[in-house]
């Protein structure tokens, strides 16, 4: 069906989604481009595609076309792609061995480096702490260079999230200069979780006060600290090795 009028319910429903309340409250997002859409296909999450009336995608979900006009309004990117997807928000209960914490971090572009580092590096499950940047805003899923579709990515509270994983055997890792080991002399563990923190502020008091272990990677001393999403990464990489 080919959707002309910007007044049209649907349309009006689809724009709502460019907005977090919208997307809480109906637990669907959008994405925008082939790769996107693409990626987004292939892992199930993919609900309905919408496509601008002379575009061609041959996927098997229900397509509805829209205008040009109809296309700039839902759109988040200066320049709009002739495809957008309506996904759906997915997670799993089972957490896996490898969990990796994120207390507040602000900056989408380093949540969706973390996102990929995550995915490369074999990370289970991400559990975003309730003050972090949402996942579904479009820099956010841009960033994840569509890896957001490749892991169990859920919010919850951190602080009873540790109890809960003490509870269950996981050793729980802080990021912290002081009386911290360097990263490469850290023991491998099966089941584990590394908290990693906010970019001006680290990893809050509370939570490295639940740690069992702290971290930190060597670095040349002229170099005060590390972008919170290339730290990340290097972490995530000793630990995987």
């Amino acid at each position: 069906m080919l959707y002309t009028s910007l007044e049209n319910k649907k349309i009006k429903d689809l724009k709502k989604l460019n907005s977090k309340k919208y997307r809480d409250k109906t637990g669907l997002f959008l994405v925008e481009g082939e790769h996107l859409v693409l990626e987004a296909y292939k892992t199930g999450y993919l609900k309905e595609l919408i496509l601008e009336q002379d575009a061609i995608l041959p996927l098997d979900v229900p397509t509805s076309y829209v205008t040009n006009d109809i296309l700039n309004v839902l759109t988040q990117l200066e320049t709009p792609s002739p495809m957008i997807a309506v996904c759906k928000k997915q997670e799993s209960e089972t957490l896996g061995d490898r969990i990796l914490l994120l207390d507040d971090i602000q900056d989408p572009g380093n949540l969706g480096t973390i996102i990929r580092s995550a995915v490369a590096f074999h990370v289970d499950t991400i559990v975003l702490g309730s003050g972090c940047v949402d996942l579904y805003n479009s820099k956010t899923i841009r960033a994840t260079q569509g890896m957001l579709f490749h892991i169990n990515i859920i919010r919850r509270n951190l602080e009873e999230m540790i109890h809960q994983l003490k509870e269950n055997q996981y050793i729980i890792y802080g990021t912290k200069v002081t009386h911290g080991k360097n990263i490469k002399d850290i023991a491998k563990t099966k089941k584990s979780a590394i908290i990693m923190g906010n970019e001006g502020n680290g990893v809050s008091e509370y939570l490295l006060d639940l740690c069992d272990e702290y971290l930190y990677i060597p670095c040349n001393e002229v170099c005060e600290s590390l972008n919170v999403g290339v730290a990340t990464s290097i972490i995530l990489y000793e630990l995987d090795k």
